[in-house]
């Protein structure tokens, strides 16, 4: 298993240099930052002292250079508008993303496992028949349209709930979390719910096809056969082993939605890291990109190796060193 950690990590190492290449060359085509940071009144040689003073007046291969060298020191440079660390600046919006999808992730756990065992057990049951259909609007329906539906019907219309901001936060170890007051829940169900019926879409399918696998298994009639209640045979030997497909679906999405809740974020002005690099990238704030970037992909490496791990306790036939 440590001989597979480290050639995960290597392999993360080759994926982040080539990935931050292609990255930096990739805004470096789209255009200049000097003219979203210079005053429509700079004359050229203000202009040409601000990219001077970026380091931008060198050719590209070594501003990369310079930029690698100093991110082999943890250090991903400066933000073009505010000045501040690069890194600085993601690490304090991660907290409120983190915790947007982990209630997003753990409301499609509660609700989509459930769903998905009563539509396998009884797949031609009407109610089965609806929550199948539910989630097929679950996939079909785009997230902005669910917030924006969400924010007419709750904030508007109705006006229960916020349609926008964190709410009031409480600092847990120096990182602040909304989950500990009522204002930040109130401001966390909608973006929460808005990304929660897709993920929970996919869970109840992935849930069902289980279920009707495990199902015909001969440990499941032996089960039965001994006279074991059906809340035991459902909740033990049949939960046990449709968990593994589940664990892999719910970490692999709760991976995307860190790396790709731009849009519930933007749609509810929830201050998270997406927002930051919608407002990065418009701004061409190479800096702030390159790191973004850098860090979701270090995250979704070391998601997908812990998933991997957690295999191995789900199931002790699994075997990391055959998975990788």
């Amino acid at each position: 298993m440590l001989a597979t950690i480290i050639r995960r990590l290597l392999q993360t190492l080759i994926v982040l240099l080539v990935m931050s290449a292609l990255v930096f060359a990739g805004i470096y085509l789209v255009g200049d930052p000097v003219s979203m940071l210079a005053s429509p009144e700079a004359t050229d040689a203000q202009r040409e002292a601000i990219r001077t003073s970026l380091g931008l007046d060198k050719p590209l291969w070594m501003q990369y250079a310079v930029f690698l060298g100093h991110a082999v020191q943890g250090n991903f440079g400066n933000s073009f508008l505010t000045g501040e660390p690069a890194m600085r600046l993601i690490l304090e919006r991660m907290p409120a993303t983190l915790e947007l999808a982990t209630v997003a992730m753990l409301l499609s756990v509660l609700i989509g496992v459930p769903l998905g065992i009563i539509a396998g057990l009884r797949p031609r049951a009407v109610g089965s028949r609806a929550i199948m259909t539910g989630s097929v609007l679950g996939f079909s329906l785009p997230n902005f349209w669910v917030g924006l539906m969400l924010i007419m019907v709750f904030a508007v219309a109705l006006g229960w709930l916020p349609a926008s901001g964190r709410g009031a936060t409480v600092p847990v170890f120096g990182v602040p979390l909304s989950v500990l007051t009522l204002s930040g829940w109130a401001c966390l169900i909608l973006p929460a719910a808005t990304i929660a019926l897709a993920k929970c879409a996919m869970i109840i399918r992935v849930t069902r096809a289980a279920t009707r696998e495990v199902l015909p298994m001969d440990y499941i009639k032996f089960a039965r056969a001994k006279g074991l209640g059906e809340i035991r045979v459902l909740g033990v030997h049949l939960l046990k082993n449709i968990l593994i497909p589940v664990v892999t679906i719910a970490g692999l999405e709760f991976g995307q939605v860190v790396a790709f809740a731009v849009v519930t974020e933007t749609v509810f002005s929830w201050p998270g890291m997406g927002k930051l690099l919608i407002d990065s990238i418009i701004n061409l704030d190479r800096p702030v990109v390159v790191a973004y970037l850098m860090l979701i992909v270090f995250f979704l490496v070391v998601l997908n190796l812990l998933v991997d791990i957690f295999y191995t306790v789900l199931d002790p036939r699994v075997r990391l060193e055959r998975r990788a």
